[in-house]
């Protein structure tokens, strides 16, 4: 370990943050690194732990505590302690595929799970993670890996979200042919379409392309398999195919269809539509008032928002709409509100139970002087004006009686509304490509493979990722494909020298 006394001498210090009245007048990251000796004092307070809970991934309680990569991240923060940051960054190199990506959107399961965590604050890992991989970039560290010897099969991987990705990466590297098909102009998936600017810039996906671009990796965007080309020619054509699509049909809201009602619309299409406009448009600055001039894109200016769901895209959501200029803004979360704090009953390493204000939310304090969200609350009915446009909705309170959701008479609110926004999560793939290969769906919309495995009925068709697991976290994704690409080469070579995670 690298200073045995680190945790007792050091007080867990977080990266700077640009303020909120500062930061929602463009779309660009808002967090800073702190100086390197600290950043050094902060990885000096890893303990090593007989039991690195934070690399492990374990249920505990119905709850997964640890890092789904398994991220060696005891023995990288020691380098880093001692100022061995190329070595640092060739041990998180080893699990993790993606550090710029995690580094900046992952929830840090690592975190949750450090022991430091059980009587203090816990290590920043997910920080030293983020410091690793842009020092690694900035001191060229990351140069191309090309295969030296290429074997003479072809991949398919069809969409390029962190899954997908994965898959390529990782199947390239071990001397494969690969192409990703992306429907979308732009690689990245729910990376780029799904997450804002300011949580995760563009330019860091653009930059991971043209490193692969180099490695070998073919990109084919605007190409929407099983319609612009079909599944048969991906099969005469491909030596296998690995479904990476996500799980994108989003979850409806009764009395709430954004194609009867003018105003309503799912939170996703929202958030792409400002990301795109966006890209296609501002500069570098990424200046909130250079999307406002723009005509291609839903915009919340001076409108009343209300936004349904209370996970990180409903978040995404409130940040968005307020760098959009929006009149007011209101969160609904139909689940109780969780504790505070943390209490007796509810120690270590259940941390993710814990109340947790987000940059959204944040900002709409610091905007509106009050936190956004509503919790026990739903969407009644809606009323919309003479022309059909939403114009108020009704909400209210529930609870949950053997499972099922009840309506608190009397309890109904009305709220001024011109935006309503759907953040009620996912219920599995889009159905369309999973039919083109003849691929069987299970009762949750997910693609069907062999317990553990990623082989799907349909001979030489894998699958990967959200579309596979179902709505989940990036780093989880990330942790798919890598274990897909080990059996996809398994199934090429009839041998694998990739290590399944």
């Amino acid at each position: 370990m690298g200073k045995p006394t680190g945790f007792l001498e050091y007080a867990r210090k977080d990266n700077k943050i640009t303020a909120p009245q500062d930061r929602i007048r463009n779309f660009l990251e808002f967090h800073r690194q702190i100086p390197e000796k600290e950043r050094r004092q902060q990885a000096a307070r890893c303990m090593d732990c007989g039991v690195p809970f934070c690399q492990s991934a374990m249920v505990l309680k119905g709850r997964v505590t640890g890092c789904p990569l398994h991220n060696l991240a005891p023995e990288w923060n020691d380098q880093i302690y001692h100022g061995n940051f190329r070595h640092a960054f060739s041990r998180l190199d080893k699990t993790n595929n993606f550090p710029e990506f995690t580094g900046r959107v992952c929830p840090a399961l690592c975190e949750k799970a450090c022991i430091n965590g059980e009587y203090g604050d816990p290590v920043t890992i997910h920080e030293n993670e983020y410091f690793l991989i842009e020092n690694a970039f900035k001191n060229g560290y990351i140069k191309p890996y090309i295969p030296q010897v290429r074997s003479d099969k072809k991949i398919a991987v069809v969409g390029s979200g962190p899954s997908g990705l994965a898959v390529a990466d990782e199947l390239n590297h071990r001397g494969h042919n690969v192409t990703v098909f992306e429907r979308d102009d732009r690689i990245g998936g729910l990376l780029m379409y799904g997450i804002p600017n300011m949580k995760l810039d563009k330019k860091v996906i653009a930059r991971r392309r043209r490193l692969m671009e180099k490695e070998g990796v073919t990109f084919r965007t605007g190409v929407n398999v099983g319609v612009d080309i079909t599944a048969d020619e991906l099969l005469k054509e491909y030596d296998a195919v690995v479904l990476c699509c996500g799980a994108k049909e989003p979850r409806p809201l009764a009395g709430a269809d954004p194609q009867q009602v003018p105003g309503v619309y799912y939170a996703v299409d929202f958030l792409s539509q400002t990301t795109k406009s966006l890209l296609d448009h501002t500069d570098k600055n990424r200046r909130a008032e250079d999307l406002l001039a723009q005509k291609d894109f839903i915009s919340a200016k001076g409108k009343n928002v209300v936004i349904v769901g209370g996970g990180d895209t409903g978040n995404d959501c409130i940040g968005t709409v307020i760098r959009h200029g929006c009149k007011s803004v209101t969160a609904l979360e139909m689940m109780p509100a969780p504790p505070e704090e943390r209490a007796a009953s509810n120690p270590w390493p259940e941390w993710p139970n814990v109340k947790k204000t987000d940059y959204g939310h944040e900002e709409a304090i610091a905007v509106f002087g009050k936190d956004p969200r509503v919790y026990e609350t739903t969407i009644k009915e809606l009323h919309t004006t003479k022309k059909g446009a939403l114009r108020e909705v009704v909400t209210v309170k529930v609870h949950f009686e053997n499972g099922k959701m009840v309506e608190v008479p009397g309890s109904e609110k009305t709220l001024k509304c011109e935006l309503l926004l759907i953040a009620a999560g996912f219920i599995g793939a889009q159905k369309y490509t999973p039919e083109a290969f003849g691929v069987q769906l299970t009762g949750r919309g997910t693609v069907e493979t062999g317990d553990g495995a990623f082989a799907t009925n349909i001979p030489k068709v894998f699958a990967a990722g959200d579309m596979h697991r179902g709505q989940s976290l990036v780093v989880w994704a990330i942790a798919e494909g890598r274990q897909c690409a080990h059996d996809v080469d398994e199934y090429l070579m009839g041998y694998t020298n990739l290590r399944r995670v």
